[in-house]
């Protein structure tokens, strides 16, 4: 988008830090204006489903980057678009993993099984109506031998991952089968992040037509 775009249309903030969801947007066409991320507890509450908890989340981080943006003179009329991934095997929530021991544990759970990605989106306009979409994505892994986990979590890539794995990387390899939305098991559902956007009148498709 060309700075005579971002001029004259709706300033967008991208309530997250995930360099994942940013090349998503840009993907579309869509450069936010700023980023605010917004750390929450993310903790599931007792007894709380896995895409309960997904769209709780996608609303806190959304509603607290908003708070954000409103003592920010520049950005107090902004659209506020959040998400959150979660991933789970049956009611199980697995952890976004920080450590090696969580993603081993995490890895071999998954290994021959199906599990379920649950990705929220949310967005809050200038006119403060908050609107969301959940999109729950199935996937099945192949049996992962001692030597595959071990390679992968020497490769890194599990840091910071819902489930210990990314998608668009390297575990890529393990998935036999996925039935929904890639771009929501990588972090944001495109057709329904477009469609929300559109919806409440951001002109989310107007940099196309820069496109050479």
């Amino acid at each position: 988008m060309t700075s005579g775009d971002k001029a004259w249309r709706p300033k967008l903030v991208l309530a997250s830090a995930s360099p994942r969801r940013l090349a998503l947007l840009q993907q579309i066409g869509i450069e936010p204006d700023a980023l605010l991320p917004a750390d929450r507890d993310e903790t599931p509450r007792k007894h709380e489903l896995p895409r309960s908890l997904a769209a709780r989340l996608a609303e806190e981080k959304t509603k607290a980057s908003a708070a954000i943006a409103l003592h920010r003179p520049e950005l107090t009329d902004a659209f506020i678009l959040g998400a959150d991934t979660v991933v789970s095997v049956g009611r199980r929530v697995l952890p976004k993993c920080e450590v090696v021991a969580e993603a081993a544990q995490s890895l071999r759970l998954l290994s021959g099984r199906a599990h379920r990605v649950h990705t929220a989106v949310c967005l809050v306009t200038p006119k403060g109506r908050v609107r969301h979409r959940l999109v729950e994505t199935r996937l099945r892994f192949k049996r992962l031998s001692s030597a595959e986990i071990e390679i992968y979590l020497g490769s890194g890539e599990w840091r910071g991952k819902a489930g210990g794995y990314a998608i668009q990387g390297l575990a890529g390899a393990f998935v036999q089968k996925l039935v929904g939305s890639y771009s929501a098991v990588v972090g944001l559902p495109l057709f329904e992040t477009m469609s929300l956007l559109a919806g409440e009148g951001f002109p989310a498709y107007i940099s196309w037509l820069n496109i050479v």
